[in-house]
């Protein structure tokens, strides 16, 4: 019986059509900015029928070369922003932007921050996670990507010129869930990372620090009594109060929890007035512009602002803490 010749077509484009597409080349947010993927384009963990979808930048109206936000984010990446070799305390803060999951606002919430802590000597690293909008879940791909932001910057220390003990992860709103998903569930992950033969299982994704900035949802919120590691590390947390007044309850239930364990070097400050959103942003003077002054004053007397190699206060503190008769 003859064969078909559309069948024979049929062979021929599954010998030579690829299971999935090369990863979409990455942009940089900001100019100079090295940019690393989370995963192999291998890995399980990726939607490998994606990886060629570019992901889209929205500009600025006022000035089109800078990024606003993106979505279509297939491909998760850090981007790392060094500082100079004389001003480097070895500190890095892993930054996750808000846009409730929807869009990821990396330039308020993201590229904002670079040259503000670069001049503490604090090197940024900037998380692209994937959104909810674009078929992810929240718990199964953006929360481990946090986790795994950890790891990956901890892997790349020596190369990036960082200390491996100061390495801490900031989110505002949105990224603020998952900044939080990390205080809480970076054993669980490093579990999860060496029974899955994770490359970069080897290194711990616990954060040296947090910072919650008007936080979404955390875990306290579904269970004020979820089990708090000893090493559970500093957190600062702040929010408007009555103006942001959900968010605010969401930053309280961290706090209430975290405090209630007696976790080390626990700091939230509730502002009366102000609203939603805003980053670093001097909000016209109000009070709540200034929550990073506070941050700053916290992170210095922690010791994350002294030269790189001593131990820090927040090290210190966590060590005398965990020798102390669980109550």
């Amino acid at each position: 019986m003859l064969k078909s010749p559309l069948g024979a077509l049929a062979a021929l484009v599954l010998l030579v059509t690829p299971l999935s597409a090369a990863p979409a080349p990455l942009q940089p947010i900001l100019p100079g900015g090295v940019i690393v993927p989370l995963y192999p384009e291998t890995s399980p963990r990726l939607n490998a029928a994606r990886l060629g979808e570019a992901e889209t930048l929205n500009r600025s109206t006022k000035n089109p070369a800078r990024i606003q936000s993106i979505v279509n984010i297939h491909y998760p990446s850090l981007e790392f922003h060094g500082v100079d070799a004389a001003a480097n305390t070895g500190t890095a803060i892993i930054v996750v932007a808000g846009g409730g999951h929807r869009t990821l606002n990396v330039g308020p919430e993201g590229a904002d921050l670079a040259p503000w802590l670069a001049k503490l000597g604090v090197n940024t690293i900037i998380l692209r996670n994937r959104l909810r909008s674009d078929g992810y879940n929240l718990e199964k791909d953006a929360m481990p990507e946090a986790l795994q932001a950890i790891r990956l910057v901890r892997s790349r220390a020596k190369a990036w010129k960082l200390d491996p003990t100061r390495i801490g992860i900031v989110g505002f709103s949105a990224g603020a869930e998952l900044a939080a998903w990390t205080a809480v569930y970076f054993a669980d992950d490093d579990q999860r990372a060496r029974a899955e033969n994770d490359p970069l299982a080897a290194f711990s994704s616990r954060p040296d620090f947090v910072g919650l900035i008007y936080p979404g949802p955390t875990p306290f919120t579904k269970n004020p009594d979820l089990p708090i590691a000893r090493n559970a590390p500093p957190s600062f947390i702040t929010s408007a109060g009555s103006g942001d007044r959900v968010h605010a309850i969401w930053a309280d239930h961290y706090f209430a929890a975290m405090l209630k364990a007696g976790i080390p070097n626990l700091e939230m400050h509730i502002y009366g007035n102000g609203v939603h959103a805003g980053s670093i942003g001097e909000r016209n003077g109000i009070p709540f512009g200034k929550w990073p002054e506070r941050f700053v004053e916290w992170f210095r007397d922690l010791g994350f602002l002294s030269p790189s190699g001593t131990e820090t206060k927040a090290a210190r503190d966590l060590t005398d803490f965990q020798k102390k008769p669980v109550k």
